[in-house]
Parts: structure tokens; C-alpha cells; sequence
């Protein structure tokens, strides 16, 4: 029983390594390249566990059958107006997995490393394919990057790489040199002050027109102010003209309601002064003053108009004259 034992285990262990060397496995993001004695036997795309010759026979090779990428160095290029540019791009590429595509592809390059040193070469190659557009068409909006992305997949594709696809290819990035872009902001400089300046004179321009606008918006209000304002001096003067009639019927009247006015004016706030109360306003303070025929009391001192002496009763030749003195005067000018 116990010699048993170590012959099981070696059975256990030649069986293994039967097992090992005549059975392989296939991912699902793989290809499998069979070769026997060196040379492409088949291609084997099933994923699972499969069979082969063991040891030297039969040997495989598996291929990564996923998206590659690849950055191409940045590349000068001189484009069709005269400008250099350093340009720089990349590639999505795969394994061509159609028909015998991954037996070539072994055969070229045998592993993904040996393809993909080819493959930069060739895209550093086509990159030149910018230098067929202006500058301008690889800035700003409107910009043909896409249509010089498909210039350079199609140069690749061209090529017919042995079991390569070429699926994407994309600019990274468009570098000017230093001299290149010195000149590139001068010249944009000058646009953009070009730019200003014509903007700067539309603006003076609308605000010309704006100042002509409010000039004359001014002076049809100005006028329309005048009129109505000799309107308004006109209808003054016309209820003056009035008053001044119906005062002049008055006029004794008119230079009482005066002196009330000026006295009431005079004694308001808190000002202390000293005052003779034989002159007019301030005679109405004396209780028992001299009155004229219709009962308004009158000062006992005469007022003084150019240095004459005006009479104390009214007469009815200058009635409408005092009321004018008197208002003009109200306090009875000087002794």
C-alpha cells in the first residue's frame, strides 16, 4: 500500500504535464497562432481550452486582439501657406482577426512590440498629411482637424499594413515654434486693433447721432417751455391787470390789508427790536390811533417818497398811487 502511494503521485505528476504540454487556453480578447516546427500551422479564435502537439511540435502564440494605441513624436510640417507647425498624433489600432490577417501579422512582426515600433514610423510619416491645409484651416471654428484626421487614417490605411487595422486616428496637438508664433501674435495683435479701432469708430459714430437726438429733443422742449411760460406770464398778467383794477377802487383798503401783511411778517420768530409807532405798519400797535373817514387807522407821521412828504388823509386824485407806495414801502420809509 505505502509503495503505491509514490506511484500515484508520479502518475499524477506525468499526467500533468502531459495535460500541460499538449493543451492550451484562448481568452476572449484573443487570437491564437499555431505553429508546428516553425512554421504558421492554423489560427485558432474560439475562446475555451483546446488541443496540440506537446513539447517541441506544436507551439502557440497569442495576440491581444483589443484596441493598441500609439503616439506619434511631435513631426514638423510646413503647411500650404508657408507656416511650421509641430504637429503631433495618435492611432487606435488592432489585429486584423478577418481570414488569415493573424498569420501575417505574426509572420511580420510576431509579437505586439515589433508592431508597434512599425507602426509609429509609418505614422509619424503620415502625419505630413496636415502640410496640405492653410493654417487657418486648423484653428478656430470651421477648423478641417477632422477632415486632416481622415487624410492621415487613410494614408495608413493605404499602406496596407500586413494584419494591422488601422481604426482611429486623432491629432493630439499643433504646436507653433517660437519664431512661428511670435509673428502668428503680432499678426493677431494687428486684427484685434483693427477690430478695436473700426468698433470704436462706430461707437463715436452712434454717439453723434445719439447727441444730435438729445440736441433736438432739447430744443423742441426748450421751445415748448418758452411758449408755455409766456402763456403762463400772459395769464398773470392778465389776473395782475385785474387785481390791480379792483385795487384801485380800494386803495385804502389795499394799503391796510398791506400794513397787516407787513406787520404780521415783522412780528413772526423771535427777533426783539425797537420801533417808532407813529409810522406805518407799526402805528396799528398804538390802541387809540388818528383814523380817516372810513375807519382805518392812519400813522401820525407822513411817509416819505423822493424826500416829499406825502399827506396823511388820501385824497381821491392819488388813491391808486399811495396803494403802490405803501405796498412798495410798507414801513413807512425814513422821517
Amino acid at each position: 500500500m505505502i509503495r503505491k502511494i509514490p506511484i500515484a503521485v508520479a502518475s499524477i505528476i506525468v499526467l500533468v504535464l502531459v495535460l500541460f504540454n499538449t493543451t492550451y487556453t484562448v481568452g476572449f480578447h484573443e487570437i491564437a497562432v499555431l505553429t508546428r516546427f516553425g512554421k504558421p500551422a492554423g489560427i485558432q479564435r474560439d475562446a475555451g481550452l483546446h488541443l496540440k502537439a506537446p513539447l517541441f511540435i506544436d507551439q502557440v502564440a497569442k495576440l491581444d486582439s483589443r484596441l493598441q494605441y500609439i503616439e506619434s513624436p511631435l513631426e514638423t510640417v510646413l503647411t500650404k501657406d508657408g507656416q511650421q507647425v509641430l504637429v503631433q498624433a495618435f492611432l487606435l489600432w488592432r489585429v486584423d482577426g478577418a481570414g488569415d490577417g493573424p498569420l501575417q501579422f505574426f509572420i511580420s512582426y510576431g509579437t505586439l512590440e515589433g508592431a508597434t515600433r512599425e507602426l509609429e514610423t509609418q505614422l509619424q510619416g503620415a502625419v505630413r498629411a496636415v502640410g496640405g491645409y492653410k493654417f487657418s484651416d486648423l484653428i478656430g471654428q470651421g477648423s478641417k482637424i477632422a477632415e486632416a484626421e481622415s487624410a492621415i487614417l487613410g494614408d495608413l490605411r493605404a499602406t496596407k499594413l500586413a494584419g494591422v487595422e488601422p481604426v482611429t486616428v486623432g491629432i493630439s496637438q499643433i504646436v507653433l515654434p517660437p519664431k512661428t508664433s511670435v509673428a502668428v501674435l503680432r499678426r493677431m495683435a494687428a486684427v484685434q486693433e483693427t477690430l478695436a479701432n473700426l468698433e470704436e469708430s462706430k461707437g463715436n459714430s452712434e454717439a453723434e447721432a445719439i447727441k444730435s437726438q438729445a440736441s433736438s429733443s432739447a430744443d423742441i422742449i426748450r421751445t415748448f417751455a418758452e411758449g408755455c411760460a409766456t402763456d403762463i406770464e400772459a395769464l398773470g398778467n392778465e389776473e395782475a391787470t385785474r387785481y390791480y383794477q379792483l385795487m384801485k377802487g380800494e386803495a385804502d383798503l389795499a394799503i391796510f390789508l398791506t400794513w397787516l401783511d407787513t406787520l404780521k411778517a415783522s412780528l413772526s420768530g423771535s427777533t426783539t427790536f425797537v420801533t417808532d409807532i407813529n409810522r406805518a405798519p407799526f402805528h396799528l400797535l398804538d390802541l387809540s390811533p388818528a383814523a380817516s373817514g372810513q375807519g382805518i387807522p392812519q400813522p401820525k407821521k407822513p411817509y416819505i417818497v423822493s424826500g416829499e412828504p406825502l399827506a396823511v388823509q388820501p385824497t381821491a386824485q392819488s388813491t391808486a398811487d399811495r396803494a403802490a407806495t405803501a405796498t412798495a414801502n410798507p414801513v413807512g420809509g425814513v422821517p
